[in-house]
């Protein structure tokens, strides 16, 4: 069976999906994005991917291309024609067609609206559970909203071209104070010398992940101790555990940085824990 797209009022044949060479999504990024995952037929945590998407294009002065109930419907109608069970949405919204100009169109200029989904195999998934992930570290490089979900991410597709160039999967920025920002499309978390999980405040230098999020509700559920703060490279590669969460993932852990073999080497116990957890906790959104 062929994927179908929804572009601007249509669902489309994905190979005939398109958008005008002037959409300014392609001529300057400028646009965002949501990455949402489907589980057993349900989409999971979708009202908190749609208030970030509204935050999101709110911090860009983008119009919504249509009410939420509306484009909750779409995203459901565009699952269930691609058959998703499991798998993924990608949504994304840019400041539509204009004559090419960096100042801003019209604001009659009504925005675009792009959304496709996709089967993804979990046994992929979980065979890199089982055996962790590899990293590297690099400057983080990229402009100060990264708080914004934007698809200008020709930053984190360079990051993750050198970590597959180093034979790893993953690359975690790190600031110029030498403290760890995030990965290349992940939060990143550790379980500290005292087995305290601990992550970077989401106010500054980081996207809330929506992941990330979903995880607090799960250790709150079970009282595990939590820390958001700041934390250094090198207590990163002395600490217990280390692993990412992602949207697609939920949580990798990793096993190796540049290098250098995590705790003793393999995926820990507090990943596996919060991972196996998740979904329970989790909101779900039947198709």
């Amino acid at each position: 069976m062929p994927r179908i797209a929804y572009v601007n009022g249509r669902y489309l044949p994905h190979s005939e999906a398109a958008v005008h060479i002037e959409d300014r999504g392609y001529q300057f990024a400028d646009g965002v994005y949501e990455v949402c995952e489907i589980r057993h037929g349900v989409i999971v945590d979708l009202t908190r991917h749609l208030d970030r998407l509204d935050r999101s294009l709110s911090e860009l002065s983008i119009r919504r291309p249509m009410s939420r109930p509306a484009l909750a419907q779409v995203i459901r109608e565009v699952s269930r024609r691609n058959r998703v069970k499991n798998g993924l949405f990608y949504l994304q919204v840019t400041r539509g067609v204009a004559r090419r100009d960096h100042v801003f169109p019209s604001a009659e200029t009504p925005p675009s609206l792009v959304i496709t989904a996709k089967i993804t195999d979990p046994a992929v998934i979980a065979k890199k559970n089982e055996t962790g992930l590899k990293a590297i570290t690099i400057p983080d490089n990229r402009w100060d909203r990264v708080d914004i979900k934007t698809v200008g991410l020709l930053p984190n597709a360079m990051a993750r071209q050198a970590a597959k160039e180093k034979g790893a999967q993953e690359a975690i920025y790190v600031d110029a104070r030498g403290m760890v920002t995030e990965g290349a499309a992940t939060n990143v978390w550790i379980v500290d010398k005292d087995g305290v999980l601990v992550t970077r405040p989401a106010e500054h230098g980081i996207l809330r992940g929506i992941t990330r999020t979903g995880l607090m509700d799960v250790t709150a559920k079970f009282g595990i101790r939590v820390q958001e703060r700041e934390f250094s490279r090198d207590e990163m590669l002395s600490a217990r555990e280390v692993f990412i969460t992602a949207a697609t993932s939920i949580c990798f852990p990793i096993v190796e940085i540049d290098g250098q073999p995590i705790g003793n080497g393999h995926p820990g116990a507090m990943a596996e824990r919060i991972r196996t957890s998740f979904f329970d906790v989790a909101e779900k959104t039947v198709i």
